[in-house]
Order: structure tokens, then C-alpha cells, then sequence
């Protein structure tokens, strides 16, 4: 199990971000949140093994069809086990 910290940046909010966020993460099984920040853009932090989060992690480079990501920043860490599901959080 891993940590994928990502912020996305570009038109990320007023596009339903999140909310394709929440639906791509619990249908990969993955576990966490995201959120939108005050600078524009959205934060995802998510655990779960490699291959899903990597999926996460090409997904949220493109974004849902009203986003226009202009970079997805994203570091992986070891897992906490500290979430039960993935939420929209903030």
C-alpha cells in the first residue's frame, strides 16, 4: 500500500472536480479525499496499492470533461491506513 499526494492545477474547480474525483477513486478502491484550495487549484491524497493510484494519477491529469489541467504535481509516500473511504473533504 502506497500515498499519492497530488495537486492539480488549471480550470480543477467549478468543473465537478472533485466529484469525478470521489467516483474514479472508490471505483478503483482506493481511499482517502480531496479538496479544492484557495490558490484554485485541487488537492487528492489517496492510499491503496500502486497500479490504482497510478490510474488515480492519470486520471486526474486529464480531469472530467469541463477541466483543463494545466499540471498535476504528485508524490508518492508509504501509506498511514489512517482513512476508511474516500470523501470530499474541507
Amino acid at each position: 500500500m502506497e500515498r499519492l499526494d497530488l495537486t492539480v492545477t488549471g480550470r480543477v474547480q467549478g468543473v465537478a472536480f472533485r466529484w469525478y474525483t470521489v467516483q474514479q477513486a472508490r471505483r478503483l478502491g482506493l481511499v482517502g479525499w480531496v479538496r479544492n484550495r484557495p490558490d484554485g487549484s485541487v488537492r487528492i491524497v489517496a492510499e491503496g496499492p500502486r497500479a490504482q493510484l497510478e490510474t488515480l494519477l492519470a486520471w486526474a491529469g486529464r480531469g472530467p470533461e469541463r477541466a483543463r489541467v494545466e499540471e498535476c504535481r504528485h508524490a508518492w509516500q508509504g501509506a498511514t491506513g489512517e482513512f476508511a473511504e474516500f470523501e470530499v473533504a474541507g
